[in-house]
């Protein structure tokens, strides 16, 4: 075996994969590893496959096949690696299989790959992570779970996250996903999450602070704080303000600018954590809110709180405290039994609701859902009918949303410069990929930059804006 090992890694799927690939690319770099990127060709490829809908599941497969065709050692990881296990390993001899449990261990795992010994893939039937994990265990560090640092050193010194969980960046650029917790205790019929992803479990706000500051020192101007449910923050810590408490402590890191906050359960929003999001300086008035439909007969279905009316509530309270604040959410149409009704409950909802971003899925069965179960499927045709109206009344939702907000200023994180003038970048209301840009028309700026700026024009969901004279406010903290 060569002493120069090399390694590829190729993520798919959400932003927490992200960072558990980053938190992987740490490990193998201190284990000795040369991280090399996807055109050159090294000795294991890990792919980092996303489980959650039979097209991501198809997208890794096809990923883990194209990988095997380059040569090398092939290693399937992530969420689907974790569903399906051994039956994965079986169907895809192609590639070695490795579960959760074995990231704390990956240089070891990988250099079994390289000698050509055979992995042992896990059971998904007999999977440890699915268990509630005892505060003692916790203390103890006796099970791993992707995303969380353990900082107690020799004879319970305190280590700096870099020395503990090592976390190497993958993609660069002014912003970064910032893991807060993993796994899910809500039981919704229609998601397989929880099988797993396991029991919900939080870091120690301290170690989140910890790996914000790193982060800050790594040219990072905003964190996007990332989760399956972020609203379940510290319920397992014993304390349900913990948001509340954790966001002005993000925000005042020295080099952060934008806290962002994802995947909020309307159920779980608090008046308290309103007031928090849309009044501390630094933290983005945001509202990433996992509405998933408006109808409250079919979300009691889905094992789910709220309806039309409450959710309009929601957001007009979001909107008395920041009139400019970012709403986005996603819809799953044709979920079992859904009436004409029901779906018009969603289409009454949308056009009142003024969302920024608005993601349209169609139902399908997932494995080991208590949905998958249900009686009363729609015909395919019907539910893809209903996906396309949604669409097409999506986008034209989302362009008067984005209308609305002509000449009005905004603060945009500079990512890219173009050409003649033009930077892009994000406004606050924008979140990383999948909420739209902003084409910023300045002077002189840079990549991290923020910038005060007047909105002329809106294409789509788009924006396009002018740099403003005065500059006071951009940074002003």
């Amino acid at each position: 075996m060569s002493s120069r090992r090399t390694v590829s890694l190729v993520t798919l799927g959400c932003a927490r994969n992200e960072v558990d690939s980053e938190e992987l690319a740490g490990r193998l770099a201190a284990g000795g590893w040369d991280l090399v990127d996807g055109d050159t060709e090294a000795d294991v490829t890990i792919v980092n496959t996303c489980g959650f809908i039979d097209a991501a599941k198809q997208d890794s497969i096809e990923t883990l096949l194209e990988a095997a065709e380059n040569g090398g050692k092939v290693v399937a990881a992530g969420c689907m690696a974790e569903r399906y296990g051994s039956e994965l390993a079986e169907a895809l001899p192609e590639a070695q299989v490795i579960g959760f449990d074995d990231y704390a261990a990956i240089t070891d795992r990988l250099d079994d790959v390289l000698a050509g010994r055979a992995l042992v893939p896990h059971d998904p039937r007999d999977r440890r992570t699915l268990l509630p994990i005892t505060p003692a265990e916790r203390d103890a560090s006796q099970v791993h779970v992707p995303g969380h640092a353990t900082f107690a050193g020799a004879e319970g010194t305190e280590l700096p996250y870099r020395a503990s969980v090592p976390r190497r960046r993958l993609t660069g650029g002014p912003v970064a996903n910032l893991k807060i917790a993993s796994g899910c205790d809500r039981r919704c019929t229609f998601c397989a999450i929880p099988a797993f992803r396991g029991a919900y479990i939080s870091r120690h706000p301290d170690e989140i602070v910890r790996e914000a500051e790193w982060l800050a020192g790594e040219g990072v101007r905003e964190v996007f704080l990332v989760s399956e449910n972020s609203t379940s923050y510290g319920k397992d810590l014993g304390d349900v303000r913990a948001l509340e408490k954790l966001l002005p402590r993000l925000a005042a890191v020295q080099g952060l600018e934008r806290i962002r906050v994802s995947y909020l359960q309307p159920a779980e929003v608090r008046p308290g954590l309103v007031e928090v999001l849309t009044g501390t300086p630094g933290v983005v008035p945001y509202f990433d809110l996992s509405f998933q439909h408006a109808s409250g007969t079919l979300l009691r279905r889905m094992r789910r709180f709220g309806d039309r009316e409450r959710f309009l509530e929601l957001l007009e309270t979001v909107r008395r405290n920041a009139p400019e604040a970012g709403a986005r959410s996603n819809f799953i149409v044709g979920f079992p039994g859904e009436t004409e009704e029901e779906f018009e409950d969603l289409v009454s909802f949308l056009e009142n609701a003024r969302l920024d971003a608005i993601g349209v899925f169609g139902y399908s069965d997932e494995d080991g859902t208590e949905a998958a179960g249900h009686e009363n499927k729609l015909p395919e045709e019907l539910v893809a009918e209903r996906v396309d109206r949604l669409n097409r009344l999506a986008e034209e939702l989302m362009a008067q949303r984005a209308e609305e907000r002509i000449g009005s200023q905004v603060t945009v994180l500079v990512e890219s410069v173009l050409e003649d003038g033009a930077y892009e970048g994000r406004a606050e209301h924008q979140a990383p990929e999948v909420d739209g840009s902003t084409i910023l028309y300045g002077e002189g700026l840079a990549v991290g930059d923020l910038v005060r700026a007047t909105v002329i024009q809106a294409a789509g969901a788009d924006l396009v804006a002018e740099q403003d004279g005065d500059q006071s406010e951009a940074s002003d903290r």
